[in-house]
């Protein structure tokens, strides 16, 4: 167990990340804020907590994604025991989708 007191969060960030108004807009926010290796890395983590959240299983979803086992295992426990970030942003994104579906012509 690690015993050093935990590095308080940076506020400000998460702030200016709710700030961003436009998908281009977080883009070129985070283009900034990383290096094109953690974007990556976040992308990928974020494909792999999709295809785990759509049923996919491992074989699968390294196929997909060429995540290692390692990452899907890691965001596995993520999705299980996790601080519910995934499910609160797909939980928002089906609740988006349906609303969206709903102004359809003809729905």
């Amino acid at each position: 167990m690690n015993k050093l007191p935990k590095k308080p969060r940076n506020e400000s960030m998460y702030k200016a990340i709710l700030s961003l108004r436009t998908v281009d807009e977080c883009m070129k926010f985070f283009d900034d804020l990383c290096t094109v290796t953690e974007l990556v890395a976040l992308e990928q983590r974020f494909q792999v907590a999709c295809c785990l959240n759509d049923g996919m299983i491992y074989n699968d979803i390294l196929a997909v994604t060429g995540a290692s086992s390692a990452t899907i295992s890691r965001v596995n426990r993520s999705l299980q025991y996790g601080s519910g970030g995934y499910s609160l942003v797909f939980d928002r994104a089906q609740e988006q989708q349906a609303q969206e579906q709903a102004k359809e012509p003809g729905a």
